[in-house]
């Protein structure tokens, strides 16, 4: 454990941080994968309604810093090219 002060409260800090961290990639995931299970049912309207979701979640974890960028846009091509993909 930490002796000095500034030390303890980093460790609140990240402590807290991690939380919302894992809580914003947990819902990140969670969309995703709610997305794949609406396209296994060959369900190209409810996916296309869907997809904002997706693309919400994806952004506000690269804008928090959970993910990178570049992964982001990654996964965002990906989702898209699923729903095409059923059209």
């Amino acid at each position: 454990m930490p002796i000095i002060q500034a030390q303890k409260k980093s460790v609140r800090q990240s402590e807290r941080r991690r939380v919302f961290n894992d809580r914003r990639r947990r819902t990140m995931r969670e969309n995703i994968k709610e997305l794949k299970d609406i396209i296994a049912t060959k369900d190209h309207k409810t996916a296309m309604e869907y997809l904002p979701n997706v693309y919400k979640a994806i952004d506000k974890a690269v804008k928090q810093g959970v993910i990178k960028a570049n992964t982001g846009s990654r996964k965002k091509s990906q989702v898209n090219r699923l729903v095409k993909e059923i059209a």
